[in-house]
């Protein structure tokens, strides 16, 4: 039996009687309702919003459908029923969660090459969704013997390197260059076909938020590289700014990161592995510069060949359609066995870029940081109008003394690593809290040089070149020098092979 009012010895028209507990619908609701005129359950649902929370009337709807008849003076069986929908049963946030939670939490993407690593042994990590080539351990090796055998082999003969992971953006139209221009902090319109350029792109509020290499495919289209988690969002800015703001712009935006596969081949060797196996380029240093894209095929596949490098050795980036990829990777490993060739993973990737102070946006930035703050402002545009971002550049705080800045760090014992994340101060014998002037971003044992090397922010990082910060750490306070962020090849000359 349903009862229309909880029992009570109140005055029932002085306290509530809730129905719906989760929209709190009371009785009088139901009977204001019906005096309003709304005779149909379904209007009195609306009106009242009973059985519209989540549980979708299980907890109500027959104890409102019970008042309504009350209040009409109609049997139940005359006034009808709502609309039920599921759950028809109480259900657990463990059961509408389903399958999403620990490993099955993301998709896990992988690359065309992943299963080429997986049977040659390598360890994988997570970047964003893909599962990346972590290194690739011998025999008996753990991971620092493992990384720093693959960096000594790029650095003296060649490795290589599966980004296929890179974010992909087809930039097409009349208005390609324009809109690139007003992107990216760089200017765009005077890069020639065939040509490649380095871009970095700003919020509003000109702050680092993504960067990459892009390559102009003609008069009308360019390929543009973005960071591996930061695709989908560098893709949304672009549309957003497009549809919004300039919609006057004839440009056309397309993710083509799945749909090509990029070998990354590096090393001093790195020319000789793939000259005989391109057709229609030529490879020489004068006909193919670094920063260039040329267009051929190698192993009769059809391929965009980026003369780049995330390393500072002479590198190309083989962009071949994903379904070639594997078939490629391995004809050039199969090709490069006789020149030493080695895999790669992305720890030797970071240890190399850090060699040369290539940052990486999203562990050497942290959300704060201005292309002078990173030392790159080389590539902003001095002479360009207007960009994402140029008008906070100039605003007060952001060229304040004093900001963190990104420099190098060398400690004072060579064998020390500085732990990511470690906090710098000027003074360790101040009392606690102390004030501190940054932290450690990047940190790897460089095997080229035999010591620790260090990224780090630092607040007036630009003008400490030689002075001594501290790490404090349990147990122990730890020494470095402020450097610049270049540590190996300083001049570049290694780019040319």
């Amino acid at each position: 039996m349903v009862v229309p009012h909880l029992p009570t010895p109140k005055d029932t028209s002085r306290i509530k009687a809730f129905v719906d507990f989760q929209n709190d619908v009371t009785a009088k609701d139901i009977g204001l309702a019906v005096r309003e005129g709304f005779k149909s359950i379904e209007h009195v649902k609306r009106y009242t919003t009973n059985g519209m929370a989540t549980d979708q009337g299980k907890t109500s709807n027959l104890n409102g459908l019970q008042l309504a008849s009350a209040a009409m003076n109609r049997p139940v069986t005359q006034i009808g029923l709502t609309t039920f929908r599921p759950p028809y049963t109480p259900q657990t946030f463990g059961a509408l969660a389903g399958h999403h939670k620990d490993a099955l939490f993301q998709p896990t993407r992988k690359t065309a090459i992943d299963g080429w690593a997986e049977a040659n042994g390598a360890a994988f990590e997570l970047v964003a969704q893909w599962r990346r080539a972590w290194y690739f351990p011998k025999a008996g090796e753990d991971m620092h013997a493992a990384v720093k055998r693959e960096c000594l082999a790029v650095r003296n003969a060649v490795g290589i390197f599966d980004a296929s992971t890179l974010g992909k953006i087809e930039v097409v139209g009349p208005d390609a260059a324009e809109f690139l221009n007003r992107m990216y902090t760089n200017p765009w319109k005077q890069l020639e076909p065939g040509r490649c350029r380095y871009g970095l792109l700003l919020k509003e509020d000109g702050f680092i938020t993504d960067d990459g290499v892009a390559g102009r495919i003609a008069d009308d289209r360019f390929h543009i590289t973005t960071t591996t988690g930061g695709a989908a969002r560098v893709l949304a800015m672009m549309e957003d700014y497009l549809q919004t703001e300039w919609p006057d712009l004839n440009v056309w935006l397309t993710s083509t990161t799945e749909q090509w596969s990029v070998i990354a081949l590096q090393g001093p060797k790195a020319r000789e592995v793939i000259a005989p196996l391109v057709e229609g380029i030529d490879l020489s240093p004068e006909a193919f510069p670094h920063m260039a894209v040329r267009f051929g095929s190698i192993c009769g596949v059809e391929t965009r060949l980026f003369r780049v490098s995330f390393t500072g050795e002479l590198g190309f980036e083989i962009n071949v359609p994903a379904e070639h990829g594997r078939a490629v990777w391995e004809a050039i490993f199969a090709a490069g066995k006789a020149h030493g060739i080695t895999p790669y993973g992305t720890e030797t990737m970071h240890v190399l870029r850090a060699e040369k102070g290539y940052i990486i946006i999203g562990q050497d930035t942290d959300g704060t940081v201005t292309p002078k703050d990173a030392g790159i402002e080389w590539a902003v545009g001095k002479k360009k109008p207007d960009f994402v971002g140029r008008r906070s550049l100039q605003r007060p705080d952001i060229v304040a003394p004093g900001r963190k800045q990104l420099v190098g760090l060398l400690t004072d014992d060579p064998n020390v690593v500085l732990e990511e994340g470690a906090q710098i101060v000027a003074d360790p014998n101040q009392p606690v809290p102390m004030k501190m002037l940054g932290h450690v971003t990047s940190s790897y044992w460089s095997a080229t040089l035999g010591r620790s090397i260090a990224l780090a922010l630092v607040a007036g990082g630009h003008d400490m070149m030689g002075q001594t910060v501290y790490i404090p750490m349990p147990g122990q306070t730890l020494t470095a020098k402020v450097s610049g962020t270049v540590f190996f090849d300083p001049k570049g000359e290694r780019l040319d092979g």
